[in-house]
């Protein structure tokens, strides 16, 4: 660490601090990624106007007070012997990642709301996007969160769900762990591959994973596969090092970083102490759109939605209703009505298919299946319905998307 810049010291800093250290961070912010790395490790004395500083702007913006200088360094100490920021620089370097910081220009501005809790910086790992393009705007994003043990019900909605959002160009956020966090990744993930070349929007992201670990290692195991498809199509963020493990406290942390990246945060299906509601109130308190899916009274499974919507969440069923929660007023009433009618009815299994369906060359079942994701004999029988609704034809070779006739929705 001889020569420091802005992106070393700040690697570091990730390593030295918790994302809840509110007086480190505030020491941060007064001094600046550089210094505070040289105060920490006792390179240089903290002056008194500083420290001064850093406990006015700590009284401005929580309800913490200073306690001086000696009780963070008693807190990082036994953290300095692991202070090896080329390393973890260069770890992330061979995994097709970095670490984007906020000197940088693509940093997100929409992080700096988060005031003192604005993350040291943003680990990712990602082979779609460029370092100087990597997250895409606010308005561009939304998160769609839930709890680890859904059902099939809450599955299914979140699929129907992330493929209008997807369709509408807007990128999917959400946690990377089981349950309804997989099943926004993976829908997403499916619409992109079933988007036909001209129709993907240019330079579009299907979904960003936050992680509460770092990025090195794929964590939940079980979600391995899944999570190498997202680092190779869309983006793996964490604000810990790589090395960092996954504990219950960081996951807790990760959640506000989804909200503030993300102009509306979904909640699908959530129990009454689901981590996800978690992520929501912060949206809440960010100024985010922030929405619930009813689900059945008699499901434990929706009970944390049905709390957020006695707490004001707005109630959604559908993409056009949370493209309305973010899109300019009247903005959504052309494209909702054609969509409606187009399809009306079919369920997520069919709309993926549908999906799937080339508009001009042929697709045999096999490609079908693969590209949607389904079952030969599930592919088949969603055919057989696409047909009948007019919006899929048979070809010589094969199956191509066809539009429904005129009338044909009004006999279904």
């Amino acid at each position: 660490m001889d020569e420091l810049n802005p992106r070393i010291a700040r690697a570091a800093l990730s390593r030295l601090m918790e994302p809840s250290d509110l007086q480190g961070m505030a020491l941060l912010k007064i001094l600046g990624p550089v210094q505070t790395l040289a105060v920490a490790v006792g390179r240089i004395r903290l002056d008194a106007e500083s420290e001064r500083a850093v406990a006015e702007l700590l009284d401005e913006e929580t309800a913490l007070e200073w306690r001086g200088l000696e009780d963070c360094l008693a807190r990082w100490r036994p953290r300095l012997a692991d202070l090896a920021p080329e390393r973890d620089l260069g770890v992330m370097q061979r995994l097709g990642g970095g670490l984007m910081i906020p000197e940088d220009a693509a940093w997100p501005r929409a992080l700096s709301d988060l005031a003192l809790t604005e993350p040291i910086g943003l680990w990712y790992r990602s082979a779609a996007m460029a370092a100087d393009r990597l997250i895409p705007q606010l308005e561009d994003c939304i998160a769609v969160v839930g709890s680890r043990d859904s059902t099939r019900y809450g599955e299914s909605v979140t699929a129907e769900l992330v493929h209008g959002l997807a369709g509408s160009g807007k990128t999917i956020l959400s946690g990377g762990a089981y349950g309804i966090d997989a099943a926004a990744h993976r829908a997403a993930l499916q619409r992109q591959s079933g988007m036909q070349p001209g129709v993907q929007p240019g330079g579009w992201l299907p979904t960003i994973a936050v992680m509460a670990g770092g990025l090195d290692r794929f964590y939940p195991s079980g979600n391995e596969g899944l999570l190498r498809e997202v680092a190779a199509r869309g983006i793996l963020l964490a604000e810990v090092p790589p090395g960092s493990n996954p504990t219950r406290y960081r996951f807790l942390q990760r959640n506000r970083l989804i909200a503030a990246l993300s102009c509306a945060t979904v909640v699908v299906e959530a129990r009454w102490r689901s981590g996800a509601l978690n992520t929501a109130h912060h949206a809440l308190g960010l100024g985010r759109a922030m929405a619930a899916v009813p689900g059945s009274v008699y499901s434990a499974n929706s009970a944390g939605c049905h709390r957020l919507l006695r707490e004001g969440a707005q109630c959604v069923s559908d993409a056009a209703e949370i493209l309305e929660l973010v899109l300019p007023i009247g903005s959504m009433a052309g494209e909702r009505s054609t969509e409606s009618r187009e399809t009306d009815g079919l369920s997520p299994q069919d709309l993926m298919l549908l999906d799937a369906l080339p508009l001009r060359s042929e697709a045999v079942v096999e490609k079908l299946s693969a590209v949607a994701g389904l079952q030969e004999g599930a592919v088949r029988a969603g055919l057989g319905r696409l047909e009948v609704l007019g919006l899929a034809k048979r070809g010589t070779e094969g199956w191509l998307r066809s539009h429904r006739r005129s009338g044909v929705s009004d006999r279904h």
